[in-house]
């Protein structure tokens, strides 16, 4: 099967894996616990958040989803793999919606939360939350079907090897 086309399925597998675990732990986890926040702690909170996940893990993550996910489909063109190619074109196309998403609506969102500043926490915090948390749903259900296409077409890809 070809050691490449086998590593950019795994790496497209795992880098959206850890995205779809990223965008979940949003949702259950720190966007909850942030509600319980005034709305001061909120809005700084989330301020330093929106500056600490721009590091190159992410970038690696959240870039190397889609590039990885591309890799493979193009090393999967071959005619004995040409089954794995229908899941991993729905996984990068699934990822690619989730960069649709996080560049249309979550991003703007951070930057205007960031250049709100402190001055106002209670506007900054009713202009962002219900919006962000309501797409950051959106792109977990994409990414966590993303990750579920890669991951099928990983199953399909070693049965082709074995």
């Amino acid at each position: 099967m070809g050691f490449w086309a086998s590593g950019a399925l795994l790496a497209a597998t795992v880098t959206a894996g850890l995205m779809a675990g990223l965008f979940a732990a949003f949702s259950y986890a720190i966007m909850p616990g942030l509600a319980k926040a005034s709305d001061l702690a909120f809005v700084d909170g989330m301020q330093r958040i929106n500056v600490a996940i721009l590091n190159g893990w992410f970038g690696i993550c959240f870039g190397g989803a889609l590039l990885f996910s591309v890799l493979a489909a193009v090393l999967h063109l071959g005619a004995d793999r040409r089954s794995v190619l229908p899941w991993v074109l729905a996984g990068a196309g699934l990822y690619l919606l989730v960069l649709v998403v996080t560049f249309a609506v979550n991003v703007p969102l951070n930057d205007k939360l960031n250049a709100a500043g402190l001055s106002d926490p209670h506007a900054a915090r009713e202009a962002f939350e219900a919006v962000w948390v309501r797409w950051n749903i959106v792109r977990t259900v994409l990414c966590t079907a993303a990750f579920g296409c890669l991951a099928w077409a990983l199953v399909l890809h070693g049965k082709l090897a074995g």
